[in-house]
């Protein structure tokens, strides 16, 4: 049975009113079950208009889903956790561990059922576009026009196909594949993304479970299938999607990067990770994109404050840390995220 608190949070989403805009969108990934999650008190405190699940969620590791569906239990037992699903509208998708494959693409042999309880987790209702396609990449818009803020969340595990995989170094042993036929989205999902940044909005958020902008040292990145990557940048500037700038997770530390070759116009990643974890090297990889002075590898969450002042709208990210305080930051104009006409 769906826990009632996911059944608020959806209808909570899903009454938001449309004219009314929002300001202050929350923003994390990776959350060890097992572990205590003191920093969703934290969270609850920032008072945030929305939140942003980016992936591993849970680490289900598991072709079980009994195993699964127990592990999402333990996080929805937690009551900071339970106290944010009822504070605000809630946006979630997956990365490779509540997929259910440490780094795992469209082999996964249990895919299908794994999206089934993923989307009973978050309360998606039976008529919800994501019960009815392969894939549980979503979009929601909030706010009246001329203020007006679309969030679309990417699945870049249901589809992509197998990574080049050589000779181990500090971030791990993948590199780059130059075969242009890998896919990461899948057709019908970029199909679908084409259409969403077709969508009239003043600021355009694309959640990525791994990072986009920062290059490949070995981890999982984007960087991995560069042809995906560039037809991702390719599309924002296709259907000239203004506004737009990318949050992702994935890494267990935070940073800042930004791309400006081949692109519209800069394309800025803002990376979030962990909830309650710190990553045990503490040595980030290397990344030629990395524009925040520092990296931050304790507990932390992202904050997107938008200050609303018409054509000089600007956007406040930060990282803070399980006190709230802020560790980076990183403001940029919405007017400098315009093509170039």
């Amino acid at each position: 049975m769906r826990p009632l608190f996911l059944i608020l949070s959806f209808i909570l989403t899903s009454s938001l009113h449309a004219e009314e805009p929002i300001s202050r969108i929350l923003f994390g990934s990776c959350i060890k079950q097992d572990r205590p999650m003191p920093i969703f008190e934290t969270i609850v405190d920032r008072k945030p208009d929305a939140f942003v699940f980016l992936g591993d969620n849970i680490y289900a590791d598991t072709e079980d889903m009994a195993v699964m569906r127990e592990k999402y239990a333990r996080l929805s037992a937690d009551a900071g956790f339970a106290k944010l699903m009822k504070s605000c509208p809630i946006l979630a998708t997956w990365d490779d561990h509540d997929f259910g494959k440490n780094d795992g693409g469209a082999e996964y042999p249990k895919r299908v059922e794994a999206q089934k309880e993923f989307l009973d987790f978050w309360g998606d209702p039976a008529d919800s576009p994501r019960r009815k396609r392969a894939g549980v990449f979503d979009s929601k818009m909030f706010g009246p026009e001329g203020k007006r803020v679309q969030i679309i969340l990417l699945d870049t595990r249901y589809f992509r196909g197998p990574l080049k995989a050589g000779e181990r170094r500090v971030g791990g042993k993948y590199y780059p594949e130059p075969d242009a036929t890998v896919p990461m989205l899948g057709e019908e999902q970029w199909k679908w993304l084409e259409a969403e940044l077709k969508k009239p909005a003043d600021i355009r958020i694309i959640g990525s479970g791994i990072q986009v902008v920062p290059e490949s040292s070995g981890q999982e990145t984007w960087a991995n299938l560069p042809k995906e990557r560039q037809r991702l940048f390719d599309v924002i500037a296709k259907t000239k999607a203004n506004g737009v700038f990318m949050i992702s997770g994935d890494r267990h530390w935070s940073e800042f990067s930004c791309v400006t070759e081949n692109v519209p116009y800069p394309i800025y990643d803002f990376t979030s990770s962990s909830f309650n974890q710190i990553h045990p090297r503490g040595t980030p990889t290397e990344n030629r994109f990395r524009i925040s002075e520092s990296t931050y590898h304790k507990e932390n969450f992202g904050e997107i404050e938008i200050l609303w002042d018409g054509e000089e709208t600007k956007v406040d990210v930060r990282i803070l840390d399980m006190d709230g305080k802020e560790v980076l930051e990183k403001v940029i104009r919405v007017a400098s995220l315009q093509s170039v006409k």
